[in-house]
Order: C-alpha cells, then sequence, then structure tokens
C-alpha cells in the first residue's frame, strides 16, 4: 500500500486539510472554543453533530486531546447557542480558546 492510497492523518473527516485549502473563504469566520470532558472520538463526533445543526455552521472540527473546537461559520454565531449545542451534547464550554 502507497502513501498516496491512504487518507493523511492532517484531514479532517470531511476531507479537508490544514495545508490551507479548506479553509474558510472569504466572509466566513473561524472561531476556536475550549470545550471539557471530551476524552474520545465519540465524543468529538457528538460536540461535532450538536454545533453543526447550529444555523451558519459550514465545518466543525473536535479535538478531544486539546479539548479545542474549531468552528467555522458564514456569520458570528451567539456563544449562547454554541454553549447549549455543547451542552446538550453532554460537555462544558470554558469559552473562546
Amino acid at each position: 500500500m502507497t502513501a498516496a492510497s491512504t487518507n493523511g492523518s492532517c484531514c479532517t473527516p470531511e476531507g479537508s486539510c490544514h495545508s490551507g485549502e479548506g479553509a474558510a473563504q472569504a466572509g466566513e469566520i473561524t472561531t476556536t472554543y475550549k470545550v471539557t470532558g471530551m476524552t474520545c472520538g465519540h465524543c468529538e463526533g457528538a460536540v461535532k453533530s450538536e454545533i453543526s445543526e447550529l444555523d451558519g455552521v459550514v465545518s466543525v472540527h473536535a479535538e478531544a486531546a486539546t479539548g479545542l473546537v474549531t468552528v467555522v461559520s458564514r456569520a458570528a454565531l451567539d456563544e449562547a447557542a454554541v454553549r447549549e449545542a455543547v451542552d446538550e451534547a453532554g460537555y462544558e464550554l470554558v469559552g473562546q480558546a
């Protein structure tokens, strides 16, 4: 198996990479939040799923190891709405990182 036939670890499940491709487009806002309680991939998926349901959200990347959740949206999100989504997933939003 060659490296070309496998997914690189630098890519998110949505297929965007941190190399600048898949980054926020003009007019989109990237916000990083600190979330406590995430310990595994299931936790990441739960947080991602709840935040993805908010109006205007383009993409969500959650990382349990750091507790950071990066959200790309079409406009600034109401932090109370993000907090409610994280609470619904069963975790706690500390605030913006």
